[in-house]
């Protein structure tokens, strides 16, 4: 087919619905013709827009040193070491009143009161009264305790300190006045029934404070000192250096749970008993230790130049142990004492009162 056939067809009307359709005008060509045809087929010129910025990757950090990595990984494995204990003060208000008390009884004893001091009269009077008054006010204290309503007078706490205060004050003042000497027969009853009360408190205190939190705190339970036992065997990986001593420390503190005797009548006994076993357990376990580092340090130079910094650690850590175990096997004992205390010091404290009423109307009156 040729072109100009084509060209014919395409300008015959389409039949049918639609209009015929008017041929455009043809405009005559131009020498601009092309750009124009140029110009609308390129887009409208878009408006400039700011640069973005273009995303910034993260700098990767720089790698440290294989020895400075080294250095810094090595707290990371560190074994936790055991925090050291607590010091206590070298002075104390305890401390202090014990060496003052001394410091008065070997001055009473050592030298002759009776020069200065009568009991019948002046000073030695004085006291006797002042010394009486202080062994009935410290009476308060049981009291106090039993009876809630009287607690405008104070805690418990406090007046148990001042219990234990007036119950050395009294004594001082009473054996000042009788001139650290005996007399009649009622001032020596009364005299010795007072000494008597006096070094049951005493003993009295020691036995608290091994079943309370010191002196001052809540009592103790035995779950809680198991406790701390085991926290102490979780530390083992500090003598790591003699494998064997773990060992060792644990027969050893099988041995202490399982002394004393085992009748609930004779369970007072049992504090006595443990502790024996205990200093034996203790000396045993040192030798031990002595002689192990010594035999390594034959073997080790590393072991020799930290030979004493080795025994320190190991036999801190056997006596902690073993202290720790002795109080476990010696808790029901030291509750058994404690009770059969109290049973004889509230006697006696009767009777010492008893006594020194007796004492001061056998003065006045004869």
């Amino acid at each position: 087919m040729r072109l100009s056939e084509l060209g014919a067809k395409l300008a015959r009307p389409a039949t049918g619905d639609a209009p015929p359709t008017v041929p455009a005008r043809a405009r005559p060509a131009t020498a601009d013709a092309p750009q124009t045809a140029l110009a609308r087929a390129r887009p409208a010129p878009q408006p400039p827009q700011p640069p973005r910025p273009s995303p910034q990757l993260p700098r990767p950090s720089p790698q440290p040193p294989p020895a400075a990595a080294k250095r810094t990984a090595a707290p990371a494995v560190a074994p936790r070491e055991e925090p050291e204990p607590q010091r206590k003060r070298l002075l104390s208000s305890g401390r202090v009143l014990f060496v003052l008390v001394s410091v008065l009884l070997y001055l009473g004893w050592s030298t002759q009161t009776e020069r200065y001091i009568s009991p019948n009269r002046g000073v030695g009077y004085a006291l006797g009264i002042i010394g009486g008054s202080l062994m009935l006010i410290l009476l308060v204290y049981s009291l106090r305790k039993r009876w809630t309503w009287l607690k405008f007078l104070g805690s418990t706490p406090g007046w148990f300190r001042f219990h234990m205060v007036l119950g050395i004050a009294g004594p001082v003042c009473i054996l000042y006045h009788s001139n650290f000497a005996t007399g009649a027969t009622n001032s020596n009853v009364a005299l010795f029934s007072m000494l008597t009360v006096a070094g049951s408190g005493l003993i009295g205190r020691y036995i608290y404070a091994r079943i309370h939190h010191g002196l001052y705190g809540r009592k103790l339970e035995l779950g809680e000192l198991r406790a701390g036992a085991d926290g102490l065997r979780n530390l083992s990986s500090r003598i790591s250096f003699l494998p064997e001593l773990v060992t060792r420390i644990d027969t050893a503190e099988q041995r202490l749970l399982r002394a004393g005797p085992h009748l609930s009548f004779l369970g007072f006994a049992k504090p006595t008993v443990v502790a024996i076993a205990a200093l034996r357990a203790r000396w045993q376990l040192h030798r031990y230790i002595r002689h192990s580092l010594y035999a390594g340090s034959r073997r080790s130079a590393v072991v020799a130049a930290e030979h004493k910094r080795l025994g320190l650690t190991a036999r801190g850590y056997v006596d902690r142990r073993l202290a720790a175990t002795r109080r476990v096997a010696s808790f029901e004992g030291y509750e058994r004492l404690f009770s059969l205390w109290h049973a004889l010091h509230i006697p006696l404290i009767f009777m010492m009162v008893i006594a020194a009423v007796i004492h001061v109307i056998a003065v006045h009156v004869y």
